[in-house]
């Protein structure tokens, strides 16, 4: 008679189902994470001056000098 299994235990088909989905949540996933780097990627001015500062490129008084003309 007639096979009364669901898509995912129905043999080829149910594995058909199950890779397209797998698909769709890998297509959706590689999206989240390449628009979260693309947000995470920009920086204020200040977080470049912040890090320019920690990282020794500019000098206490240079710092202070660009913090106060970013704040206005």
């Amino acid at each position: 008679m007639w096979h009364t299994g669901d898509m995912f235990t129905s043999g080829w088909h149910g594995f058909g189902m199950l890779f397209w989905l797998l698909i769709i949540v890998l297509f959706i996933l590689l999206l989240v994470k390449a628009f979260s780097k693309k947000r995470e990627a920009s920086s204020t001015a200040m977080d470049i001056l912040d890090d320019r500062y920690a990282k020794g490129d500019i000098s206490e008084e240079e710092y202070l000098k660009k913090k106060a003309e970013l704040e206005k």
